[in-house]
């Protein structure tokens, strides 16, 4: 019987486990229906293990529910890269990797046949060509070795670029690494670099820190590799066994939720939509898109009038105008007017009264601008435009708040 281990095969299984049980931290053991009540185990166990003393134990009638609890502004590495550095390697990849290195540290340039001799005679490895060929494709891509042709055959040299030598040749740069690790998307790269050099972020604390984010990174090459190539996306979320297939268009980060999400056309509902990174499960590229350009112009229009990441309605992509009347004391109330401006996007914002600004705007979901708008309650002198079901649901939402809140009857 095999035995447990810390080391993963498929990521995916594991970012999947992570997000629905210990992100939201709502399903309990009885709630694990993949496999057996073992693999459960297993699973929270090599969780466990990677996220240290940032577990939280809640118990209730339905059971114990495990959750990771964290406060971002008080951790100097994103505990979930982790994760990442826990993917299992067969026997063969650790020997090639270490030997192949060692043959090409000489600094000569080497063809597929001699590296191959070479693990054969002077190292007692028995390896075919295809093997030690892919072997060397990876880490031709991955810039670990330089390929170059002579003639009709391929020579193989080591990279001169190490980590060791950027850090020495360019001053703070390893400050850069110790930032861009927490604040950039695939910030497992930085910390990976860090890891290489043996730093430790002791500068750096990030008040808003999305972690989640680091489980989402390994969707983002394949997506910008599509935007970049002018691909199809075939995507697969959690919810759905059935796939999407999508033209991707830009990749868009919320700056009230800090959620992340891909905005593309779906070409089956003609119409832009926006899809949480959190909610995908996996992505694969497509066929390469002959109406790209033309897409690309409607997609700029139609974002233009995005308040936020929403799209709706998908039946017409059609903005609906609308005006929103706040009221700010102009001598006491300064900040309040500064938000306005800040926080307008595609509006605009103009004085029409005194101590009275009106919000015009153009989006294609006003549903958007009402929950910013909602902020501002208690100055919302009047509201014009949109639907009549959104207006309505704002003043329902008014009298339902004075009813529980308002006091008297």
């Amino acid at each position: 019987m095999a035995g447990f281990s810390e080391l993963i095969k498929n990521f995916d299984k594991t970012r999947d486990y992570i997000r629905d049980f210990f992100i939201y931290g709502c399903k309990v053991r009885s709630d694990f229906d993949r496999k057996s009540v073992r693999t459960y185990g297993d699973e929270k166990r090599r969780v466990e293990s990677w996220m240290g003393d940032y577990m939280r134990y809640d118990d209730s009638v339905r059971g114990r529910s495990v959750s990771i609890s964290v406060d971002s502004g008080h951790i100097p590495e994103n505990p979930l890269y982790n994760a990442f550095y826990s993917k299992s390697f067969t026997d063969n990849d650790i020997k090639l990797h270490f030997f192949i290195i060692d043959i090409l540290s000489y600094g000569k340039s080497l063809t597929l046949r001699e590296i191959t001799d070479t693990l054969n005679n002077d190292y007692t490895q028995l390896f075919d060509e295809q093997t030690v060929r892919n072997k060397l494709k990876e880490y031709t891509e991955e810039g670990l070795v330089l390929s170059e042709k002579q003639g009709k055959t391929l020579y193989y040299t080591l990279s001169a670029d190490t980590v060791d030598g950027y850090a020495r040749d360019f001053k703070g740069l390893d400050d850069a690494v110790m930032f861009f690790s927490e604040v950039q998307p695939f910030g497992i790269i930085g910390n990976s670099i860090m890891k290489s050099l043996g730093l430790r972020n002791d500068l750096f604390f990030i008040k808003h820190n999305y972690m989640i984010h680091a489980l989402e990174d390994i969707l983002l090459p394949d997506i910008l590799t599509s935007i970049d190539e002018k691909r199809e996306l075939i995507i697969r979320t959690f919810r759905s066994k059935e796939t999407l297939k999508a033209v991707p268009m830009q990749v868009l980060v919320s700056v009230q939720t800090g959620r992340r999400y891909a905005a593309v056309w779906v070409p089956k509902f003609h119409s832009f939509t926006s899809v949480r990174l959190d909610r995908i499960k996996a992505v694969k590229k497509g066929t390469v898109c002959k109406e790209y350009e033309a897409l690309q112009k409607d997609y700029e229009n139609a974002v233009s009038h995005c308040f936020g990441v929403s799209f709706e309605p998908k039946e017409k992509n059609t903005a609906a105008p609308m005006k929103i009347c706040f009221y700010a004391d102009e001598k006491n109330e300064a900040f309040i007017i500064d938000r306005l401006y800040r926080e307008k996007r595609c509006c605009t914002i103009e004085k029409t009264g005194e101590n009275l600004y009106t919000l015009t705007a153009d989006v294609l979901d006003p549903n958007e601008i009402m929950h910013w708008a909602k902020t501002f309650i208690g100055r919302i002198v009047s509201i014009e435009g949109g639907s009549e079901e959104i207006v309505s649901r704002f003043y329902d939402d008014v009298e339902r708040m004075n009813k529980m809140y308002g006091g008297d009857e």
